[in-house]
């Protein structure tokens, strides 16, 4: 064997010991023993109408039927698996006459969805979910491959009657009850729903502008003053000693609820909106109400055209 046949010889060699060393892990696994309930994750290469194959590093591949994917009902295996997923799923048995693996996907979901739910339920996480049917007192829906009920009491910031009309629609949720042991799971629309009003409403707030004079109606009165609706959502307090120029011992002795009135913006402090009937002057410009005015509702650092903006040019 002459010199040049000796090197073309070890070049080979190495490429062969780096192509074991290469695959080495790969090897190991494959020769590691698969049991039953074990819990396996690995890439699917194959989607078809009635299963999915997943290649999961082994001597043989995995097979997820069709029934053993989703309890969604509104599940598509063609939509909603595709080909290079990552997939998590329990084994149940191997095929003794096609030496498959047969997977469970629903079990695995089961097995780790209610941890996800739990820090879900704890970081406030939003889930964007499609109500799937109604019954009794709520609707039904799917989060985490989870069954999840919706009371009537949670789809909005009112009691919801007609829970039908719901179905089918698709709703911003978070989790409120996750109880594992019972298998169940409660969410709600509301609490989002109201997080969001409270978040425009202090928008809005903090773009009033102090010394506004607008029209408002008395919609409630306590003994330490008159709280005024000024449209667009928003109320604010006329203390009693903005009532008017006189020493008064009640609102009462002045005003009454129902009564329209008009009021002198005169603080906006921390989401509170302070008004004044006494500050009012005679000549100012009034504003008929202040919903008449458009603010861009901004839930970013930069404010959109808002209530000042619009107003800064009022006589006031």
């Amino acid at each position: 064997m002459n010199q040049q046949e000796n090197m073309e010889k070890e070049v080979r060699t190495e490429e062969e010991i780096l192509t074991m060393d290469d695959f080495k892990e790969e090897l190991n696994q494959s020769f590691k023993k698969i049991q039953e309930g074990d819990l396996l994750t690995g890439t699917v290469i194959g989607v078809s109408d009635t299963e999915v194959t997943v290649d999961l590093n082994y001597y043989t591949e995995g097979i997820i039927p069709l029934a053993e994917l989703s309890n969604d009902p509104s599940f598509s295996i063609k939509a909603d698996i595709q080909v290079g997923d990552t997939i998590t799923a329990v084994v149940l048995r191997e095929d003794e006459r096609n030496g498959n693996i047969i997977l469970s996907r629903k079990s695995a979901t089961d097995v780790l969805a209610w941890d996800t739910l739990k820090e879900a339920m704890e970081s406030k996480k939003r889930y964007n979910v499609k109500v799937a049917s109604s019954v009794n007192g709520g609707v039904i829906t799917y989060v985490e491959g989870i069954r999840a009920f919706i009371p009537a009491s949670q789809l909005a910031t009112h009691y919801v009657e007609d829970v039908e009309s719901y179905v089918g629609q698709t709703l911003t949720v978070v989790v409120i009850t996750v109880d594992e042991d019972k298998q169940k799971l409660v969410l709600s629309a509301r609490e989002v729903l109201r997080e969001e009003e409270a978040l425009a409403k202090t928008n809005k707030i903090s773009h009033l502008q102090i010394g506004l004079v607008t029209t408002g109606v008395i919609e409630k009165i306590a003994p330490y003053g008159a709280f005024v609706n000024i449209g667009d959502g928003l109320s604010g307090l006329v203390h009693i000693s903005q009532i008017c120029g006189k020493h008064i011992k009640s609102p009462n002795e002045v005003v009454k609820e129902g009564q329209e009135v008009t009021v002198k913006i005169i603080d906006v402090k921390d989401g509170k909106v302070s008004l004044s009937m006494k500050a009012v002057e005679e000549n100012a410009e009034i504003v008929d109400d202040v919903e008449e005015i458009s603010v861009e509702y901004s839930s970013g650092e930069e404010a959109g055209t808002g209530l000042g903006d619009l107003l800064a040019n009022l006589k006031l």
